[in-house]
């Protein structure tokens, strides 16, 4: 590449003799120039946010073991009135028309908690979770890390049709918000430690730990950087281990072996994942319309718990397998001892009760309500494939399998996370390539039905963009010496002020620019100033265009990222940054500007939006429109 001219506007100007450096700009003008850090994907400090989320991890372990002891004693106290640490479900209960009341006393509880606790505690925490990352630097109130898993085993615990992991998962997640406001970590460190304990909380409750990493990076973290991922990894390893430690290395989810799957069989689950990825938009749409209707009414919101509890308690009452977490339930549908109508029938109440109980404001989980509903859904529509078609090979476990990971996929959009969750929890590994074909397939549906996601949509109302996309960042891969190296309008540091005016008045080359390098006689940088700076106050006689330099100039070398470059300019607060050779960094080969690195969005542009053929043919623009 050709060396860039350097262009002084000294040349004609007339004198060139100069006069001393004023001895206060000595010191200023002897520092090097402050060049852009180079960026470090692992550090020191990495090391150290590793044993946080490792210690955060073994306390988010032992805070699932308590809250499922917790929720235990409470359904023992209330459903049949003894005190017990035994897990036991609700529907072996034996009030009789008690079961009407106790899960509105329940729901009376949380809204009290939640009235005159934290209002954070409503809902199902990965939400919540989320909007401490994107818009309070990952500080979640600290009474949040009692109300949130208190509030939930209340509400599981007097036969709340919810899961126990999404308030773990919030549980963790305010761990690790706790521990980084409590020491001096970054807002970045912070978000990951949030990351870290709330995928920590996952993989204590199911024993899944890559799949609690996929959840971190798809719904909290967005992005995928070593700093981010490592921390994360370790800690939901750390926290399966916790759990193995109490409850064994078992599939938190026992099912039969399944045999692989034929063509036809794999192109019904994938025709079916699009199926049930219907099925989560309608089900996002029904919860959020739930809201809705709530929030209309004429009382306050700390009574619309007890509201929607009513629902559970009757629905409870025809059928007590909806109220509680219901893992067992999950385990009969993929196990194939739960199938046909029943199960369909099944879901579709227990869809009635958790939509309504989680439109009221109560405190719960999404996903085992979800993997419920969608593995109810997938083993009615296999029984009706074996039923119809036989000769199709479909098992109906694959099924359930499928469904349950395909809703889960379609209603959260965390597409690669339902895919190994489904997997970890059944250790099924020829279930893998119908659950990547059917979640995929739900994903799609998903996308094109709805803009938003269920755990998204209450953010978006609240006027917060959440990132959906994970690119490249196109700064990071793209050199200073691509857009920077071109010929720079310098100025002679001996100039006088009013020659450098004089030359800003007429119709020169980059009369126009807004900053401009200041060289020595030897060609050597000294400094930058700006236009403003050149036309500010009276030109003192004599006074000479270096005294205008006030601190030590920002450069940036041609083997810099454009990323580094824009950092770079953000720290030290300027608009344009002069290019140097690293073996040379007092030599200008070209100037970068904040124009440049906006102009190196075109290409990306380009590859968007640009249909061309590859072979024997040009670029074809392609009308696009706007997201």
């Amino acid at each position: 590449m050709k060396k860039p001219e350097l262009i002084s506007v000294s040349e004609g100007t007339g004198d060139r003799e100069s006069l001393p450096v004023a001895p206060s700009m000595g010191p200023t003008l002897e520092n090097e120039p402050r060049a852009p850090l180079a960026a470090q994907p692992v550090d020191r400090r990495l090391v150290f946010i590793c044993g946080l989320s490792i210690l955060l991890a073994i306390g988010a372990g032992l805070v699932a073991q308590v809250l499922g002891k917790l929720i235990a004693l409470i359904t023992n106290v209330a459903f049949f009135g003894r005190v017990s640490l035994h897990e036991v479900s609700p529907a072996e209960h034996t009030r009789g028309l008690w079961v009407l009341v106790i899960p509105v006393l329940g729901a009376l509880v949380v809204g009290v908690m939640a009235r005159y606790g934290s209002k954070a505690i409503r809902g199902h925490g990965i939400p919540e979770a989320m909007e401490q990352v994107l818009l309070n630097r990952s500080r979640i109130p600290p009474r949040i890390t009692f109300l949130k898993p208190l509030s939930s085993a209340v509400a599981i615990g007097t036969g709340g049709p919810f899961g126990a992991e999404g308030p773990i998962i919030a549980t963790g997640g305010a761990l690790g918000s706790l521990l980084g406001q409590v020491l001096k970590v970054t807002a970045d460190e912070r978000k990951v430690l949030l990351a870290a304990g709330a995928g920590a909380g996952m993989a204590a409750t199911f024993g899944a730990p890559v799949s609690a990493v996929l959840l971190a990076i798809e719904l909290l973290l967005f992005e995928f950087r070593p700093r981010s991922v490592i921390p994360v990894a370790l800690a939901t390893c750390t926290a399966t281990a916790v759990r193995m430690a109490f409850v064994g290395g078992a599939p938190a989810f026992d099912m039969p072996d399944v045999a692989a799957p034929g063509g036809g069989a794999l192109a019904f689950y994938i025709g079916m994942g699009a199926l049930i990825g219907v099925a989560s938009v309608l089900a996002t749409r029904a919860v959020y319309w739930i809201e809705d209707v709530f929030e209309k009414l004429p009382l306050h919101w700390m009574w619309w718990p007890a509201l929607g509890a009513i629902a559970v308690g009757v629905v409870g009452w025809f059928e007590p397998r909806t109220l509680g977490v219901g893992y067992s339930n999950i385990e009969d549908i993929i196990s194939g001892r739960f199938v046909g109508t029943a199960a369909l029938v099944f879901c579709l109440l227990k869809f009635t009760s958790w939509s309504i109980a989680l439109g009221s404001g109560t405190s719960g989980g999404t996903l085992a309500p979800l993997f419920t509903i969608g593995g109810g859904v997938g083993s009615a529509l296999g029984a009706l494939a074996v039923w119809l078609v036989p000769g199709l090979g479909v098992d109906v476990r694959i099924a359930a399998l499928v469904g349950m990971a395909a809703i889960f996929a379609g209603a959260s959009r965390a597409l690669l996370a339902s895919v190994v969750f489904a997997f970890e929890t059944t250790r099924q590994p020829l279930g893998l390539l119908p659950l990547l074909g059917g979640c995929a397939a739900s994903y799609l549906v998903s996308s094109l039905l709805m803009r938003h996601s269920i755990m998204t949509e209450k953010l978006a109302r609240r006027g917060a963009r959440v990132p959906m996309e994970y690119a490249a960042d196109v700064l990071a891969n793209t050199l200073v010496s691509a857009h920077g190296l071109r010929p720079v309008v310098t100025l002679a540091a001996e100039d006088t002020v009013v020659q450098a005016r004089a030359w800003l008045a007429g119709d020169g080359t980059g009369t126009r620019h807004q900053g401009f390098p200041v060289v020595d006689g030897a060609g050597r940088l000294v400094g930058v100033v700006t236009r403003r700076e050149l036309l500010e106050g009276e030109a003192v006689e004599g006074r000479r265009v270096r005294e205008l330099v006030r601190r030590p100039p920002a450069v940036v070398f041609e083997d810099s990222t454009l990323r580094e470059a824009a950092d770079h300019m953000v720290r030290e607060d300027v608009g344009r940054l002069p290019v140097v050779k690293r073996e040379a960094p007092w030599t200008v080969v070209g100037i970068l500007t904040r124009s440049d690195l906006l102009a190196a969005h075109r290409r990306r542009l380009e590859e968007a939006h640009q249909a061309e053929q590859g072979i024997g043919g040009g670029p074809r623009p392609r009308a696009s429109t706007p997201a």
